[in-house]
């Protein structure tokens, strides 16, 4: 057996205090850090919910990276963006969050850290509520500026406040993808828009001020079916902007293809001035498109020359988990785009330029963390990177003048840690951890958890133990078993305000968590090999996991054990629930999990579902019902109390799903308890909701398994709905 303790920084406190849902959901929450020009100082902001007032409060600070002391710099619920300008060391610019002229809409304005409030002017009026600012300097001292936000099919900007009530509720389709994630589609569609922000002409030691007409041109309108940020979670991250403001890049779903049946994307490259149509680099009629490279691709980001792009693509046309590889195309170039590291076996999913543009500094899962790997620019593709930082899980990052990067990161621990990194050294100071300022995290240490690896069907599975408030190894805990989404997805070292590990352990169990087939950041053989095979290898891991507990710790308490899943861990429960590894739990949960194998061709991602069942429904139904809880050979097994939840909002896996499973539980005689939000989607975001969330879940594997944990069935204060006689 191998088990590991890991220590970010070598601090540790002993963990006395029981972390509670309250606590977990209302505990601040901050961004990253963003250093300014010269890597003295760092924005960052932070939200906290009170369950006095039930209401969310904001503010930015402002973080010394050589003494680590934070001081706010405002407390403006309408600040809902802040980046630094990059005129000087101190200017800001920052989006308000509501318009003084345009109902609806938000305003660019210009500010300073010495005198925030004092020195803050309106430099641009936008016409609706668009987001995602970034910026460049341009060669006259103009600031060339790119925002998105929702456009008309005529390009036009969407304003809600301002559109016109349609008389019928009525949706018209004539093609499949008619919904997505939570949403209907409709003829609105995601832009990039671009803008000048004019610099003014003033006297002698006056400050530089800036002024817009508010003209904004929409880069993405000009080719049909175009769309970025790419929904329903694109971001900033889907575009950028050169450093001397000329060209814009961006990422789009590739618009010949059905959105439906497939994941391909492309890099597209347009003027910042909108005077020519974007066109894509790495298209299928692009000069230097590399061979048979059709997947999705994203994180498009400029040179600090401005003369390379690079970026990251997947191979596969229709397979939303395959590989990334690093790419880089030459702007204006008609030559092969370059490709590195392309035979290294990990997937990164974020880079970053060195500002001397001799490396790429690459965010990659690796062994359930996610870590910072250096690659040179000019690598071949035989070159393995080497990681810099460790542990936790590497949330954004940052160049700093000295060549050392701000990291901002997380881990099962602590909610938010801020810290340099060097290439070649590793981390090389603490500046901030969450753990040291907010009152519930305070007793949460690196010494709450370990990991173990065990023998799997066909591999080597890695699992991460958490450990309950006083630990004492010469006691016996119940099991708590922690089953992951995707199903390509993975535990990491990471937090979380929904599936928190500590959370669920404070209720005084031991939660194992482990990473089985399927499974991301430990080569592609692990992640590929659950394809068509959902209910094996998976399956037989966790029972091996399961048996390995069973036979290696006495400090765990298998005869009460319960476990709980979401998503693809919310079949994988529903699956256990029919077969043998059920009857070994107390109790299970599933969090919007499949349960009737033909219901997948409700979904509206069909080439995730025609990729993971290798074909399409009609021709290879069997292939959908090899692994189908719903099967009367293993509805007939169901014996195990079940809590399900699903909400009405989750378009990916409808609703009815968790409504024929809960059917068939009562009709069973089943212990079974069904709850649903009919405003939430895939996850519980709501703080109230995911309270209720919380309440129901701990409670419900507390109650079978007996666990003294503090949270019971009958806290919360929504009603129970029972008509039976």
């Amino acid at each position: 057996m191998r088990t590991f303790q890991w220590s970010a920084f070598g601090s540790m406190v002993v963990s006395a205090v029981a972390l509670t849902p309250k606590e977990l959901i209302a505990a601040p929450r901050r961004s990253e850090a963003v250093p300014n020009p010269s890597g003295e100082v760092a924005l960052f902001s932070t939200s906290e919910y009170s369950w006095e007032t039930h209401a969310t409060s904001s503010w930015w600070s402002l973080l010394d990276l050589k003494t680590g002391k934070i001081t706010q710099l405002t407390n403006d619920s309408n600040v809902s963006e802040l980046i630094w300008s990059g005129s000087s060391d101190s200017g800001l610019l920052y989006i308000n969050g509501t318009n003084a002229e345009i109902p609806g809409g938000v305003e660019i304005w210009a500010s300073d850290t010495s005198s925030f409030s004092k020195s803050a002017y309106k430099a641009a009026s936008l016409p609706a509520p668009l987001s995602g600012l970034k910026t460049a300097i341009t060669k006259s001292g103009d600031i060339n500026f790119l925002v998105y936000g929702e456009s008309y099919a005529n390009g036009t900007a969407y304003n809600e406040n301002l559109a016109a009530t349609p008389l019928s509720s009525a949706r018209i389709y004539d093609s499949i993808y008619t919904r997505h994630w939570d949403y209907w589609l409709t003829t609105r569609f995601n832009a990039i828009f671009s803008g000048t922000l004019h610099r003014k002409r003033a006297g002698q030691g006056a400050a530089t001020s800036y002024t817009s007409s508010g003209s904004l041109k929409n880069l993405v309108a000009g080719v049909k079916n175009l769309e970025s940020p790419s929904p329903p979670f694109g971001d900033s991250s889907d575009y950028d902007i050169s450093p001397n403001g000329k060209w814009v890049t961006f990422k789009s779903k590739a618009p010949e293809l059905p959105r439906a049946n497939n994941t391909a994307s492309y890099i597209y490259l347009a003027p910042h001035d909108g005077s020519k149509k974007a066109v894509a680099i790495n298209g299928p009629d692009s000069p230097g498109t590399p061979k048979d490279i059709k997947g999705d691709s994203s994180s498009p980001v400029f040179s600090p020359d401005g003369r390379r792009i690079a970026y990251l693509q997947m191979e596969d046309v229709a397979y939303e988990s395959d590989r990334r590889t690093v790419y880089i195309y030459t702007v204006e170039s008609k030559e092969t785009i370059r490709t590195l590291a392309k035979d290294w076996d990990r997937s990164p999913s974020a880079l970053k330029w060195t500002s001397d543009g001799k490396n790429l500094v690459l965010n990659t899962e690796d062994y359930a963390r996610s870590r910072l790997f250096l690659l040179p620019a000019n690598a071949g593709d035989d070159f393995k990177p080497k990681n810099f930082t460790d542990g936790g899980a590497v949330a954004a990052y940052y160049s700093l003048p000295n060549g050392e990067f701000l990291v901002s990161g997380s881990a099962i621990w602590s909610s938010r840690t801020i810290y340099t990194a060097k290439p070649g050294k590793g981390v090389t100071g603490l500046i901030f951890s969450a753990n040291t300022v907010d009152p519930a995290l305070r007793s949460l240490s690196s010494s709450d958890i370990s990991e173990f690896y065990y023998k799997g069907n066909w591999t080597d599975i890695q699992s991460w133990i958490i450990y309950p408030p006083n630990f004492d190894k010469s006691k016996k805990y119940p099991l708590l078993y922690y089953i992951h989404g995707g199903p390509q997805g993975a535990w990491a070292d990471s937090w979380s305000t929904r599936w928190n590990y500590k959370v669920f352990a404070d209720q005084g169990y031991v939660v194992v968590a482990p990473n089985p087939t399927g499974s991301t950041g430990f080569g592609d053989e692990l992640t590929d090999a659950i394809a068509n095979n959902w209910g094996s290898y998976p399956y037989d891991d966790l029972v091996k996991g399961w048996e390995y507990v069973r036979d290696n710790f006495d400090f765990i308490d298998t005869d009460r054990g319960v476990a709980a899943g979401a998503s693809y861990g919310g079949f994988m429960v529903n699956w256990i629930q029919g077969n043998p590894l059920g009857r070994k739990f107390k109790a299970l949960v599933s969090h919007d999990g499949t349960f009737v194998a033909d219901a997948k061709i409700s979904t509206e991602e069909l080439w995730f579902i025609e990729h993971d069942f290798n074909g399409t429904f009609w021709d290879n139904r069997e292939n959908y019902r090899r692994w189908d809880p719903s099967a009367p050979e293993h509805i007939l097994q169901f014996d195990t109390p079940q809590l399900i939840i699903h909400s009405e909002k989750d378009y990916r896996l409808s609703v009815a799903e968790g409504l024929s499973l809960f059917n068939v539980l009562q009709e069973r005689g089943v212990p079974s308890r069904f709850l649903t939000f009919p405003d939430e989607n895939h996850w519980v975001i709501n703080k109230e909701n995911s309270l209720v969330w919380h309440q129901q879940v701990l409670g419900w594997l507390n109650h079978y398994s007996g666990s003294n944990g503090s949270v019971s069935l009958d806290d919360t204060v929504v009603p129970v709905v029972d008509y039976n006689p």
